[in-house]
């Protein structure tokens, strides 16, 4: 089992800044892939960031250039660096923990809210 923790989120104005955390427990090891991912109200769930265990990283084209996702391995945190918010960034943020094989872990989820 992996337990997942996020932290942060929020409201920031447009062009601020947040900064979101996870932070996993347990069958650390059995994780491949650690991401988050955003859902707004009406819309299916969407990829936000994605990093590997070997610190490959992917993003969807519209966070590109505002975002940047990292870890810690010292302290088994993904963080997600959200710079230059917009209103359509408003969601509710899940980390998940993906293994090589079976299924992977959600978190409880974070919101973000972007408004002046």
């Amino acid at each position: 089992q992996v337990q997942l923790a996020e932290s942060g989120g929020g409201l920031a104005q447009p062009g601020g800044s947040l900064r979101l955390s996870c932070a996993a427990s347990g069958r650390i090891s059995s994780i491949y892939r650690t991401g988050w991912y955003r859902q707004a109200p009406g819309k299916q769930r969407e990829l936000v960031a994605t990093i590997t265990s070997s610190g490959t990283t992917n993003y969807a084209d519209s966070v590109k250039g505002r975002f940047t996702i990292s870890r810690d391995s010292a302290k088994n945190t993904v963080s997600l660096q959200m710079n230059g918010l917009k209103p359509e960034d408003t969601a509710v943020y899940y980390c998940y923990a993906e293994r090589l094989t079976g299924p992977g872990y959600w978190g409880q989820g974070t919101q973000v809210t972007v408004s002046s």
